[in-house]
C-alpha cells in the first residue's frame, strides 16, 4: 500500500504530467481559464486515464503474447478513443453546459499526449496492473491539479496590469513557466 501512495504522490507532485514533463499543454492552456471548466477537464481526463489504463494493460499482454509490441501505440489510440467518446456522450446528456464549455478541447483527450503517455510509461516502467492504475489515477490528479492552479493564476493574470506587449499569450505563458518552476521543489521528494 505504500507503494501505491507513493507512486501517487510522485505522480502528482514530482512527476507532475504538465508542469515536469510538459505533456497535455494544449488543453492546460486552452481550458484553464475559468475553474469549473477545468475542474470539468480535470475529471474527464482522470476517468479517461484510469479507464484507458485499465484495458491498455490487457490489450498491451495480448500484443506482447503474439509477439507484436509494436502495435502498441495503435491499440492505446483504439482505447483511448473508446473511452472518450463515451465520456462525450455521457457529458453532452448529463451536463450540455460543461460540454459546451469545454468545446473541442473535449475531443482532444483522444490525441492528448499525457494520456497516451501515461498509458505508455506505466509498460516502460515495469508497473503492475495496480501500480499502473494507481499511476493513471496519480497523473489523472497531477493534470487536474495543474489546470485548477492555473485557473486561478489567469485569473489574477486578467485583472492585473501589466504591459501591453506581455498581454495574452506572452504573459500566459510566463506564468505557466512559473507556476512550472515552483513545482522543481518537489523533485528529491520521492526516491
Amino acid at each position: 500500500m505504500k507503494d501505491l501512495i507513493i507512486i501517487v504522490l510522485s505522480a502528482v507532485f514530482v512527476n507532475n504530467v504538465v508542469l515536469s514533463q510538459f505533456m497535455g499543454i494544449c488543453p492546460f492552456l486552452g481550458v484553464s481559464k475559468q475553474l469549473k471548466s477545468s475542474v470539468g477537464m480535470g475529471g474527464a481526463v482522470i476517468f479517461v486515464m484510469v479507464c484507458a489504463t485499465a484495458c491498455t494493460y490487457p490489450v498491451y499482454m495480448l500484443l506482447d503474447k503474439f509477439k507484436i509490441t509494436y502495435l502498441r501505440t495503435v491499440a492505446f489510440i483504439l482505447v483511448i478513443a473508446l473511452f472518450v467518446q463515451l465520456v462525450e456522450i455521457v457529458l453532452k446528456k448529463v451536463m450540455p453546459p460543461l460540454y459546451s464549455a469545454l468545446g473541442v478541447y473535449l475531443p482532444l483527450i483522444t490525441t492528448n499526449c499525457a494520456v497516451l503517455g501515461v498509458t505508455v510509461a506505466n509498460i516502460d516502467n515495469g508497473y503492475s496492473f495496480v501500480q499502473s492504475v494507481f499511476n493513471a489515477l496519480g497523473t489523472g490528479l497531477a493534470f487536474s491539479l495543474a489546470l485548477i492552479l492555473f485557473s486561478g493564476v489567469r485569473g489574477r493574470i486578467e485583472h492585473s496590469d501589466i504591459p501591453e506587449t506581455f498581454k495574452g499569450v506572452p504573459s500566459t505563458l510566463i506564468a505557466a513557466s512559473i507556476v512550472s518552476l515552483s513545482f522543481m521543489g518537489f523533485g528529491g521528494l520521492f526516491g
